[in-house]
């Protein structure tokens, strides 16, 4: 067995990543990082072992694609106004690089909260690899859960619920650290 990462080592990383839109547009991450993060995120726990979580990557004009999916999706399921609507078209420019990452549908309904659970837990694990790669990360919520247009684009399977956009890029500048309240912790002896 290895030698255990100190605590403090694990504590420093964990308090270093912040959410940033602050990226270089035109700095492109390199796909085999991307493929690294992703195959990091596996490692996270995932309650009898469905591996649910799914990745679309994308880049140049996928990036307008995706948004064009969103809106169709958005059109389709009666979600926002004209505005929010113009604006899902170009906000995913923001970044070189989109994770789409997915949950995808159960094999048991009864697993439905443990999937995505696992699938959050793999989207942290992916933020925290991107921080020790020096990466800027901003994991957003989609527009529309289930969208079909968008599953369709990432050739997700039907049914899939997207957990997670994840922008990501190389930092240009840094982010304030925000206060954290203490934990509440009830100790029951």
């Amino acid at each position: 067995m290895s030698a255990p990462l100190s605590f403090d080592s694990y504590a420093h990383l964990v308090r270093q990543r912040r959410t940033s839109m602050l990226v270089d547009r035109d700095r492109q991450v390199p796909t085999s990082t991307i493929d690294r993060l992703c195959n990091l995120s596996l490692w996270a726990p995932n309650h009898k072992r469905t591996w649910p979580i799914r990745f679309a990557h994308c880049t140049g004009d996928g990036r307008s694609q995706l948004g064009e999916a969103f809106v169709a999706d958005m059109i389709s399921s009666g979600v926002g106004d004209e505005g929010k609507r113009v604006k899902t078209k170009t906000k995913y420019l923001r970044a070189p690089s989109i994770l789409v990452i997915g949950c995808a549908p159960p094999v048991s309904m009864n697993l439905v909260a443990d999937d995505r659970d696992a699938v959050a837990a793999g989207v942290q694990t992916l933020l925290l690899g991107a921080t020790a790669l020096g990466l800027a990360s901003f994991w957003s919520t989609a527009p529309v859960q289930t969208p079909a247009s968008v599953n369709g684009l990432c050739h997700f399977p039907s049914g899939t619920r997207v957990v997670g956009v994840v922008y990501l890029g190389w930092p240009i500048d840094t982010v304030e650290t925000p206060n954290r309240p203490p934990a509440q912790i009830t100790h029951v002896e």
